[in-house]
């Protein structure tokens, strides 16, 4: 069997990796200066101009498979090259490739009306505007989203919006301007009937942003995380997506890329963990040599390369999957890799902190950043109990084997 990537994909990964030498890893440090010393939900000007270059390389939107609004690559295609992007934590959005944005676009161009298309999805193709996805509420379990208690209700050519969220990531900058947000239209309907989603502008009167959420501290400005009120938020009938009822079935449509789109990031952000627990171990003495000489380091170099590359393998395969058999099909392969691309990368991220002793849980390093994030991703888009449920339950539907070892 012949392993390898497009050509396609190939020359993708060769601009990408030259681009984020010469342009992405040199500004991180003034991505992050310019965000301390301004306003810290609004977006630091380098971001616009990487943005602006990455889209005259034709570096952009290359996460949509649609060829006339993205690159038109597969999931397979896409992989390698989202894990580039995912190295940096300025990566994605430099290429317009961030979450939530990426879901709420696929769901736009899958599930929206063309005037939806019109009025949001053509501004967030363009990096105009970002948006948020409000679905997490603090009063209920959300990892089972038929709890969600927020309620969608019919007023002539309106609908009246109430309801509490938390989690709402990309809330808080200044660009986001539209809100996808579920709810219940029918709570007596079938119980996987009874959600809806609709499209909820930033500024519609009714529409709270409470207080930003920190991660272990971390509030992830520009971005961040907000609890939010809907307070009898009134808006026309035709921003319903899909129709009532269809809001459980949008939401299965939209995790699925989404799930496998943080797993690929995470493989990126284990590699680059990994290279810098490689060189500070090379260049830090200690017992009369080097960390890179000892075994109990070797052993961690060791394990963290060998889970990468497991985890990579499971990513490739559920990507395989999505494209063609459907994301359906490949349900197992995306619950697996949801619960073991985010344990692995916390584990070699945890292993290079270690290596850099006190350095590693300071600011200087990027790690501790770095692990915060990973260990929030183990609970983005269903925890991992969820995911492994839904593995030992197809696990168990399986036909029982025509025989079994015996004594």
């Amino acid at each position: 069997m012949e392993f390898k990537f497009s050509e396609r994909t190939e020359d993708y990964r060769a601009r990408l990796l030259a681009f984020m030498d010469e342009h992405i890893y040199p500004n991180e440090r003034t991505y992050h200066e310019q965000l301390d010393a301004g306003d810290r939900w609004t977006c630091p000007p380098v971001m616009q101009e990487l943005q602006t270059k990455a889209r005259a390389a034709g570096l952009w939107n290359l996460f949509l498979p649609d060829s006339e609004l993205g690159a038109g690559l597969t999931n397979a295609e896409y992989a390698p090259l989202c894990e580039i992007m995912g190295r940096s934590p300025i990566g994605p959005e430099a290429f317009n490739c961030s979450a939530p944005d990426t879901g709420n676009m696929e769901t736009l161009v899958r599930y929206g009306s063309e005037a939806q298309k019109e009025r949001w999805l053509k501004p967030l193709l363009a990096a105009e505007i970002r948006s948020a996805f409000a679905m997490t509420e603090p009063d209920v379990a959300s990892s089972d989203a038929t709890n969600i208690q927020s309620r969608i209700e019919r007023d002539g050519d309106e609908y009246v919006i109430n309801g509490h969220k938390w989690w709402t990531s990309g809330a808080g900058d200044t660009r986001c301007e539209i809100f996808i947000f579920m709810g219940k239209t029918d709570p007596k309907a079938e119980k996987y009937r009874q959600q809806a989603m609709i499209l909820v502008p930033r500024d519609t009167p009714g529409v709270t942003l409470v207080r930003p959420l920190t991660v272990f501290g971390y509030d992830h400005a520009p971005h961040g995380h907000f609890e939010i009120t809907f307070e009898n938020v009134r808006v026309p009938a035709e921003n319903m997506l899909l129709g009532e009822g269809r809001g459980f079935e949008i939401a299965q449509g939209r995790l699925g890329p989404g799930r496998i789109h943080h797993c690929m990031r995470l493989i990126g952000v284990a590699e680059r963990s990994l290279e810098a627990m490689c060189a500070r171990a090379k260049s830090r003495t200690a017992f009369g040599k080097t960390l890179a000489e000892q075994g109990v380091v070797m052993d961690q170099i060791a394990r963290s390369r060998m889970e990468i590359e497991q985890a990579r393998l499971l990513t490739l395969k559920a990507a395989y999957m999505m494209d063609t058999v459907g994301n359906k099909e490949a349900r197992a392969e995306i619950a697996m890799i949801k619960v073991v691309a985010p344990q692995m990368a916390q584990a070699v991220i945890d292993r290079a902190i270690q290596v850099h002793g006190g350095g590693g849980v300071a600011q200087d390093f990027g790690l501790a950043y770095a692990w915060a994030k990973t260990r929030s991703l183990r609970l983005a888009d269903g925890p991992d109990e969820v995911h492994k449920t839904a593995v030992a339950r197809l696990e168990l539907k399986k036909q029982s084997p025509r025989w079994i070892y015996s004594q």
